[in-house]
């Protein structure tokens, strides 16, 4: 039932305006706008950031992330949640980006 539209989204090429009080600007592709993905559990993003702008903290309850730096140096990290060892607390992995870098926030 699914055709070959349901796996493609076009327009990530395309800069987000950063004009806003974040100072970035995120387009977001996942099973909302790949309907063939059927729940695989991927999503990929194009930010788009003003000198000093943030992406504020938010979650990715059902997918991974992936990030490429296409151009200038980036700040990430997450914060892992619901550690299986109740003694541990969660923990903060963070790194500078370059272009071509690649960051994964599972």
């Amino acid at each position: 039932m699914v055709v070959a539209d349901d796996f493609v989204f076009p327009g990530l090429n395309i800069p987000g305006n950063t004009s806003n009080p974040l100072g970035s600007r995120v387009t977001t592709v996942n099973v909302n706008q790949l309907t063939g993905l059927n729940t695989l559990g991927i999503s990929v993003v194009r930010i788009g950031y003003a000198p000093y702008g943030l992406n504020p903290p938010h979650t990715h309850p059902r997918a991974t992330e992936v990030l490429r730096v296409l151009e200038g140096t980036l700040y990430v990290g997450f914060v892992t949640s619901n550690p299986a060892d109740p003694n541990k607390k969660n923990k903060l992995f963070t790194k500078y980006l370059n272009c071509g870098d690649i960051f994964v926030f599972p």
